[in-house]
């Protein structure tokens, strides 16, 4: 039953002086009309009866009146059922029968309750779902489950929550901590599984970086937790392409639960993904072998620049550069006289060349065609002809003077980054000998400009340029070894000489991916993620298209392959292919553009987090807890007979009345300006009629 409630920006009192006055007027104005004399009295009255009400209607509209009609209405309360999703859910000997029970309870609380509550369903693993029940879910993040009745539900009439789980969760926060948080609302907590602990070892976690450095060695960490195995021994052993790499004994306390943390170090032998796996002896009467092993992959890379310098002669700046590059792991540096070097400079990814001569012809024809990154240390004797022959656009001097100069940071350089110690630092620094005369870079880009006193020079110092799309750099001066000696008296470090020679090689050895085909996409997924490749496809003129067809080949372990093809996104190239079970994938992709065919190709690996496999009993002391706070009960899911008796007899569930105003504006209402429309048009028609118009 509705009241209604009448509002208004002017007194409601103002009504009767309106309506007093809206029939006064219209009386008088009738009573002094001529054109009407000759009608009836009753004619008359009934002009001055329309003329009045219209008057009244048109006055009420100004006072800007509100009509609030409040109505009372009733709402059931909700019952939520919240199941745990998650794999562990089967993992008891009466897993065949969870999903029959559960789905008969929940059919038995619609049947029973249908007049008392409405209800809701809601699914939770790593994520909130409404779906049909699957137990499925990899991992278990219970709290998810709460902490979206608590957002969704907010001040929503909740009667209660069955929470029925097996308590095991490896993903999030404790739920207790969000459960409790859900006022006034009990939670009956339902008990899947077996809480009696039966003899066990497992894998609890390993812990190992996804990359690694060839010849290298990596740590692994393992965790393993033992069950009522007793006063005993163990092996943990590191397997890799069928071969046990090293183990190690563990021993056992006699007591219910055992740790033991058990670290290795391996070598890196091999380039690629490496398959490792993790076993634990397996012993007797153990409820469960599948958490004795786990497999994973480490990436192992080689990572080290291979640098060679070639010099004309034993020389104190090449030993101060080399003790620079010596202090990166990852550097891998070959010194050699280039009357002595017999080598092939293709299989290095930067070659230092210390004072070419005319007898290098022959080396320096092979560097130029090897299209490998160069930095020139030309000095003194190096002649003009020679750096002619090195093509990279530079007129050096022909003379043998020398002169002595300084350098100065070119700030408008912009090939790479450099700090204030490096920039004071060649200020400060001593002078170089460079050869006498006018030197012109005709290319490049100059980091480093010659400088006499206060006077800076155009000519470089070092410069960077590139030939044939390839790298290089050039030092035009000796006495490197002086600004790495004087930096080190000055501060007792070598921080700004350092970076140089490091930014300088970094700038050299960085590539430049050219490839029209590129195919992106991560080295690692998880068994619950979904693979999304990401490709791009250029033209020779470096603009992005997706004109061309990508096809894409996908094998896994067993050499099983799968054709796909990329679909189009925006200008680029997108292909999903869902979760993928765990291990190693290799792939090409291909296309043809213009003739010409490309391919890529690479390797990625599907990580196994299978952490529902880990627990062997069920955990429900937390159930307990989450129905203790929240003054509600627990219950096992094969005896729920006294929850259906709790949920009947729970004085505290009931209907909630609330009150609902709906507002509205008197001028908004149609019907009435239809009826001052109608008012208004039979006055014109009586009056027109007894020929008043």
């Amino acid at each position: 039953m509705g009241i209604v409630n009448i509002f208004s920006d002017i007194s409601i009192w103002w009504s009767f002086p309106i309506l007093i006055g809206a029939t006064l007027i219209s009386a008088l104005f009738y009573r002094n009309q001529k054109q009407i004399e000759g009608v009836s009295k009753i004619t008359r009255l009934i002009l001055i009866t329309l003329r009045a009400t219209s008057l009244i209607l048109i006055l009420i509209f100004l006072l800007g009146i509100i009509l609030e009609n409040k109505e009372y209405k009733s709402e059931k309360p909700i019952l939520i059922t919240l199941v745990d999703n998650s794999s562990s859910m089967l993992n008891y000997k009466d897993s065949l029968l969870v999903k029959s029970r559960i789905s008969e309870f929940q059919r038995d609380l619609r049947e029973k309750f249908q007049d008392k509550f409405d209800f809701q369903e809601i699914n939770v693993d790593s994520n909130v779902d409404f779906d049909t029940l699957t137990f499925s879910g990899i991992e278990s993040d219970l709290e998810q489950g709460f902490s979206h009745i608590y957002n969704q539900y907010y001040n929503r009439n909740i009667g209660g929550i069955c929470f029925i789980s097996d308590g095991n969760f490896n993903k999030g926060n404790n739920p207790l901590y969000t459960a409790e948080k859900i006022n006034l609302t009990p939670i009956f907590s339902i008990g899947v599984g077996d809480t009696v602990v039966k003899k066990d070892q497992l894998i609890r976690n390993v812990s190992v970086n996804n990359i690694a450095f060839l010849k290298n060695k990596f740590p692994i960490e393992i965790d393993i937790e033992a069950h009522k195995m007793g006063q005993t021994s163990s092996k943990v052993s590191i397997w890799s392409n069928g071969k046990r790499v090293t183990e190690e004994a563990i021993d056992y306390s006699d007591g219910d639960i055992d740790f033991n943390h058990v670290s290795f170090d391996i070598e890196a032998q091999k380039i690629g993904f490496v398959e490792f796996e993790v076993r634990v002896e397996a012993k007797e009467e153990e409820s469960t072998l599948v958490n004795n092993r786990h497999r994973f992959y480490v990436e192992i890379i080689d990572s080290r620049n291979k640098i060679l310098i070639l010099a004309n002669s034993p020389h104190p700046d090449l030993t101060a550069i080399k003790q620079v590059l010596e202090k990166d792991e990852n550097a891998d540096i070959e010194l050699k006289l280039t009357d002595d070097w017999k080598g092939s400079v293709g299989s290095f990814e930067l070659i230092i060349l210390q004072n070419p001569k005319q007898s290098n012809s022959a080396l320096i024809e092979e560097i130029n065609l090897a299209n490998v990154p160069v930095l020139y240390l030309l000095g003194n004797s190096t002649s003009a002809s020679v750096v002619k022959q090195l093509k990279i656009g530079l007129n050096f001097p022909s003379g043998s003077q020398t002169d002595e100069v300084q350098g100065g940071i070119n700030s408008s350089f912009q090939l790479f980054e450099t700090s204030t110690d490096l920039s004071d630092g060649v200020k400060s620094w001593p002078p170089l000998s460079v050869k006498f005369g006018k030197t012109v870079a005709n290319t490049g880009d100059v980091l480093i400009h010659q400088q006499i006193g206060p006077v800076k020079k155009t000519d470089p110092l070092l410069m960077f340029g590139k030939r044939n799309s390839v790298k290089y750099g050039a030092f035009l001066a000796e006495g490197l070894w002086k600004w790495k000696l004087s930096e080190f008296i000055q501060k007792k470090e070598n921080q700004g000489f350092d970076e140089l020679i490091q930014k300088t090689v970094q700038y050299l050895t960085v590539k430049r991916n050219t490839d029209p085909l590129r195919v992106i996409l991560p080295k690692r997924y998880t068994t619950n993620s979904d693979v999304v490749i990401n490709a791009e496809f250029y033209n020779s003129s470096f603009e992005k298209i997706n004109g061309p067809d990508v096809s894409f080949e996908l094998r896994n372990e067993n050499n099983d392959l799968i054709n796909y093809e990329f679909a189009r996104l925006n200008a680029s190239y997108i292909l999903s292919l869902g979760t993928l079970s765990a291990g190693k994938y290799s792939w090409i992709a291909k296309t043809n553009f213009a003739r010409k065919s490309h391919k890529k190709s690479g390797i990625f690996i599907v990580d196994d987090i299978s952490l529902e496999a880990i627990e062997t009993h069920a955990n429900h002391n937390i159930l307990n807890q989450i129905a203790t706070k929240t003054n509600g009960s627990f219950y096992r899911l094969n005896n729920l007979k006294p929850l259906f008796d709790t949920i009947e007899n729970r004085s505290d569930i009931v209907n909630v009345s609330y009150e609902e105003s709906v507002f509205e504006e008197l001028i908004d209402w149609k019907s009435l300006f239809l009826l001052l429309f109608v008012l208004l048009g039979v006055e014109w028609f009586i009056r027109r009629y007894n020929g008043s118009y």
